[in-house]
């Protein structure tokens, strides 16, 4: 067994990798693809370590630019995510990726007993876009998803610093409305924000969180509660995929705990694939 640092050379290979579990891959390729292999400490970037055995790669950890590790290694993740924070040399804000695994590569970090904001496993979701249920509402047009225009980010913004409190377990501080403004901007900024209109009403947002030329992952799904149990946030995903799929996407996933979520989800053609796991230290 060899555990290295990846660098410039890597992408090809790293990439095959990951393609084979291409549901719970989706941060690492697409951070990749976005930021490169080498670490300058800007969005998207990480140190990348990965395990070999006999010449092959056979797991990989980031630890990226906001401190969590991500991890796609279902062999040696003790070994490869205490290499790898030992490579970047900073703190774990938190841990990603298939639950075993995270809980593995928590425990060799020391961090087994650290205290959280969100800590749990969650269900990994997949649709193919050809299996797509689009709801009654938005093939009637009686809503309508497009990007969003700018006289509409400072509701934007309130609402997924709303998500960020209510779903990641975030406090409401000048800290937090930077991060979340600034993750809100990126997502229009990359055409990866959509939003739902009801005879002109904004009701529900929905967005990408990471995205490849044929793959995307669903993130900041936000519907405020005074709207929720209407059918918003299914109509606000699918019109979602639907201009993805305008743009090369053939496939969609996500991951959720939550019961009612994943209902909504299942109801427009998502199917349970796996587990995965998010934990965020305080």
């Amino acid at each position: 067994m060899d555990i290295r640092v990846l660098g410039r050379g890597d992408e090809l290979r790293l990439d095959a990798f990951l393609s084979s579990y291409r549901d719970s891959s989706m941060f690492l390729r697409s951070n990749a693809r976005r930021g490169g292999l080498e670490y300058a400490g800007q969005p998207y970037q990480g140190v990348y370590c990965g395990v070999f055995e006999d010449g092959q790669l056979r797991g990989v950890a980031a630890h990226y630019w906001t401190g969590k590790v991500v991890l796609q290694a279902p062999r040696r993740a003790r070994d490869v995510a205490r290499a790898c924070v030992e490579a970047s040399g900073r703190q774990v804000s938190g841990l990603v990726g298939p639950t075993a695994q995270v809980f593995v590569a928590r425990d060799a970090l020391g961090l087994a007993e650290a205290p959280t904001l969100i800590d749990g496993s969650e269900w990994l979701y997949g649709l193919d876009l050809t299996e797509l249920v689009v709801p009654g509402a938005l093939a009637r047009g009686e809503v309508t998803c497009r990007p969003p225009q700018p006289e509409e980010r400072e509701t934007l913004c309130r609402w997924r610093l709303a998500y960020d409190i209510e779903l990641l377990g975030a406090t409401d501080t000048p800290q937090t409305r930077r991060y979340s403004s600034e993750f809100l901007d990126r997502q229009i900024a990359e055409s990866n924000a959509w939003v739902l209109l009801d005879r002109g009403q904004l009701v529900s947002l929905s967005g990408f969180n990471a995205n490849l030329p044929d793959m995307v992952q669903l993130g900041g799904i936000y519907t405020p509660p005074e709207l929720r149990g209407r059918g918003y946030a299914k109509a606000a995903v699918a019109g979602s995929l639907l201009a993805a799929g305008l743009r090369g996407v053939s496939r969609a996933v996500l991951f959720t705990s939550t019961a009612s979520a994943a209902r909504a989800y299942e109801g427009i053609g998502f199917r349970r694939t796996g587990d995965y796991c998010m934990v965020l230290l305080t």
